[in-house]
């Protein structure tokens, strides 16, 4: 299964390989924005846009609401997992 995860692109960082900064969840990567980049949306126009990150890529526009409702679900998977990891775990007497 592969995962998309929300990103809001920061900044350009380089036009010509198209590659910009996306801030996921507070961490910054660069991300390739070839797809979401056309006549229609300049690579200028990408930053602030919130994007589905896949591997690196940026996938697709999102639009906010999406991107919060998408990083609220992750978030509760991640509470999720660590409340099923807590239950191998012995609390020492």
């Amino acid at each position: 299964m592969c995962l998309g995860i929300p990103g809001q692109i920061t900044e350009v960082l380089d036009k010509s390989l198209q590659l910009a900064i996306a801030d996921i969840g507070g961490v910054k990567r660069p991300v390739n924005i070839a797809c979401i980049v056309d006549e229609e949306h300049s690579i200028e126009s990408c930053v602030g846009d919130w994007v589905l990150v896949h591997v690196g890529f940026a996938m697709n526009r999102l639009d906010p609401i999406e991107a919060a409702e998408t990083l609220e679900l992750l978030h509760q998977l991640t509470e999720l997992d660590e409340l099923e990891a807590l239950k191998f775990h012995e609390i020492p007497a």
